[in-house]
Order: structure tokens, then sequence, then C-alpha cells
């Protein structure tokens, strides 16, 4: 399942951090970081996915 979460997290980082945790804090920061750039709402993602 989390191969999964990274591919959609590098596709729309947003969905893969949703899928992780849900409708929280990081969901939101995840948001704000991909509106101001793509690569840092993947980066984050991808970290949040990983720290589980």
């Amino acid at each position: 399942m989390d191969l999964i979460r990274v591919i959609l997290s590098i596709l729309l980082p947003p969905l893969g951090v949703f899928l992780q945790v849900g409708f929280g804090m990081h969901f939101w920061l995840n948001i704000v970081l991909t509106l101001c750039g793509y690569i840092p709402g993947i980066v984050h993602a991808i970290w949040i996915i990983a720290k589980k």
C-alpha cells in the first residue's frame, strides 16, 4: 500500500498525504506547500509516508 501512496504523492501530493493521515494539519500544510511549489509538496508527502 505504501508504494501506491508514494506514486500518488508524486502525481498529486495532497492525495498521498490524505490517504496517510486524513484531514489533519499535515494535509493542509501539504496543500500550502504544493501551491507554493510542486517539489516541496512532493518532498513533504514522501516524508509523511516514510515517517510511518
